[in-house]
């Protein structure tokens, strides 16, 4: 681990085990994806985006993105309207049973979360805190 390569390689599937655990804190019952979920949290830290912006955030095509939303207004968590400027380009709205259905399974992964990192020794958190700012770097590049 004491090159860039050995570290990631061990470092991925750690990353990677914690992400799955997290996505299996969710609530089945709400029959939602990952991809929807993600497109509902830029909808929430970013406010209403057009539709071609919110598929160049997350970073999928445009059709692609047209389905996920379309998904999610069926289900009642998104709205569409036009766009003020451009009647042509349509904005989505994330609404308050989306805010809510997001934020609720936000608690349900940090409660989850939570648990396990009180259980660590203080000096195992504090190399956690340390590490948001590397980890937020990565995710960047």
């Amino acid at each position: 681990m004491r090159s860039a390569a050995g570290l990631a390689q061990a470092l991925r599937p750690r990353v990677m085990r914690l992400a799955r655990r997290l996505r299996q804190m969710q609530d089945d019952s709400l029959d939602l994806n990952p991809n929807q979920l993600s497109a509902m949290a830029v909808l929430l830290n970013s406010g209403d985006q057009l539709m071609g912006e919110l598929a160049a955030q997350e970073k999928v095509q445009p059709p692609s993105m047209t389905r996920i939303v379309h998904g999610l207004e069926a289900r009642g968590y998104v709205a569409r309207r036009s766009d003020p400027q451009d009647h042509r380009r349509c904005l989505v709205t994330l609404t308050d049973a989306g805010r809510q259905v997001l934020l609720a399974n936000r608690r349900r992964r940090d409660e989850w979360l939570a648990i396990r990192i009180a259980k660590l020794e203080p000096a195992d958190r504090e190399v956690l805190r340390q590490a948001i700012g590397v980890l937020e770097r990565l995710n960047q590049g």
